[in-house]
């Protein structure tokens, strides 16, 4: 079903595991804080609703979006965590540093992951708007900081079971 017809943050069809046993860090981007909070609401609030003790939840502020690959690359080298989960927002311009920020940011945080073997999770909504992004975000089609928790704790209960 295309994404304007259905809220994306759904997660009836699956089962979420407890959080309980993990340690989680949280990055977000303070540029474009009225977005960035809500996903930041949105993932906290998640993570302790399956079980996430407030204790092993590590909040950490960057100024933008590009910060979050390094913030996250010292999280997972100085803290015991299970998982990183990164989150921004980077609205659509008119110059191409919209197409240069997300792609770094994006190859980054997955080189981060492969570095530390963890699971360092995408929360960056790119959109063409500040409306889209506000729907993203608490918004008519859920909240991306929502789904970037869940997929946190799914990743970090899949990383345990294989070990």
């Amino acid at each position: 079903m295309a994404s304007h017809l259905k809220n994306l943050s759904d997660f009836s069809h699956t089962t979420v595991p407890t959080a309980g046993p993990y340690k989680f860090g949280i990055v977000v981007a303070a540029w474009n804080a009225e977005v960035t909070g809500k996903l930041y609401n949105g993932a906290y609030e998640s993570l302790l609703k399956y079980g996430t003790r407030e204790e092993n939840i590590i909040s950490v502020e960057v100024a933008g979006s590009y910060e979050l690959i390094a913030a996250a690359d010292i999280l997972l080298t100085s803290k015991e965590l299970d998982a990183v989960i990164c989150l921004g927002c980077v609205i659509q311009g008119e110059t191409r540093h919209f197409d240069f920020i997300c792609d770094a940011v994006g190859h980054g945080l997955a080189n981060v992951g492969l570095k530390h073997t963890k699971p360092v999770i995408f929360g960056v909504l790119t959109t063409d708007n500040q409306e889209q992004a506000l729907d993203r975000a608490g918004g008519k089609h859920g909240n991306k900081g929502d789904e970037a928790a869940i997929t946190a704790i799914k990743m970090a209960d899949m990383a345990s079971k294989l070990k």
